[in-house]
């Protein structure tokens, strides 16, 4: 799969050329896995190509069609008009905040932006409430959002109340430059006591919805480890991402066999007693858009994951 995401007002262009494994299917079910969006479902992708979203070839087609080699699939997706994000009351621990930057603490179990057909009960929706004022770069279900951390990863995340704000964040993003340092518990002894991942994620090419280590369409992909403490048969670390790519981290440590304590995802059926993984974005830093000053953020573990450290302590 080759892929292409632009920006065209208020929609979102995104281009697929079908390469053959994906020979047969159908396009409905293919955009709905393909999509990197959190909660879109497959009646909503066939909402957008009942009324011409989709193109294959520059023609519109049926949401039964199949999909052959070499087609040129084009969707756009629905921007502000079709968005209906409102304003909600959702409490927010904010770290940091001026007239142009916003950092908050996510709790575990908040999605970070709304999806197609999930327009509540998102960071984006507290924050509209909060803030009143956010970039409009990456549209309505995405104002102010310049990275990610997934829902129940704890933690440090930044959001632009600006369009200038937005792209210095999001070129220091491109350039490397911000700091992004985790705290992980992961399972197994890791034996070394450093050291650095460089493998590149792409999608899964049997699971769409899941990522993995693979030279097929991939990015590259870099994450530097360091052990913190061993606990038996789970291991603590402190991560620092040099790339951003969708579940990093978690892809990573299951491509070196450790992988995320309590992940339901890419880990292990036995494991600790959290609702979801146990990774915390514990450091962000970055520099200032409007001053050049260096800010750097740091945010404790949160009580779920110190009960488990305590436990896992005591044995």
């Amino acid at each position: 799969m080759n892929s292409n995401l632009q920006q065209e007002d208020d929609a979102n262009l995104v281009e697929w050329t079908m390469e053959s494994e994906h020979a047969g299917e159908r396009i409905d079910k293919w955009i709905a896995e393909s999509m990197d969006m959190p909660g879109l479902s497959r009646t909503q992708v066939q909402e957008w190509i009942k009324a011409g979203a989709a193109t294959v070839n520059g023609k519109t087609v049926k949401a039964n069609y199949k999909l052959a080699l070499g087609d040129v699939l084009v969707i756009t997706v629905p921007g502000s008009e079709d968005a209906n994000i409102v304003p909600e009351d959702i409490p927010l621990e904010v770290v940091y905040e001026d007239s142009d930057v916003i950092v908050i603490n996510k709790p575990r179990g908040l999605v970070v932006h709304p999806a197609p057909g999930h327009s509540s009960g998102t960071v984006v929706n507290a924050l509209m409430h909060h803030c009143k004022d956010l970039s409009g770069i990456n549209g309505m279900l995405r104002p102010g959002i310049v990275h990610r951390i997934d829902k129940d990863t704890t933690g440090l995340l930044m959001a632009a109340k600006n369009d200038l704000a937005h792209v210095s964040l999001a070129e220091q993003l491109k350039e490397h430059s911000v700091t992004r340092k985790y705290i992980a518990l992961v399972h197994g002894n890791v034996p070394h006591d450093q050291g650095t991942i460089d493998a590149p994620i792409g999608r899964d090419r049997n699971d769409r919805k899941l990522f993995t280590v693979t030279e097929h369409n991939s990015k590259p992909a870099v994450t530097h480890f360091v052990v913190l403490e061993r606990l038996g048969d789970y291991t603590l670390l402190e991560l620092q991402l040099e790339t951003g790519r969708t579940h990093q981290i978690r892809v990573h440590m299951k491509y070196i066999g450790h992988p995320m304590a309590g992940d339901p995802v890419y880990g292990r059926n036995k494991t600790v007693a959290l609702n979801g993984q146990a990774l915390h974005a514990a450091v962000l830093g970055f520099t200032h858009p409007r001053t050049g000053k260096r800010l750097l953020f740091e945010a404790p573990l949160p009580e779920d994951f110190e009960h488990v450290l305590a436990s896992l302590k005591s044995r």
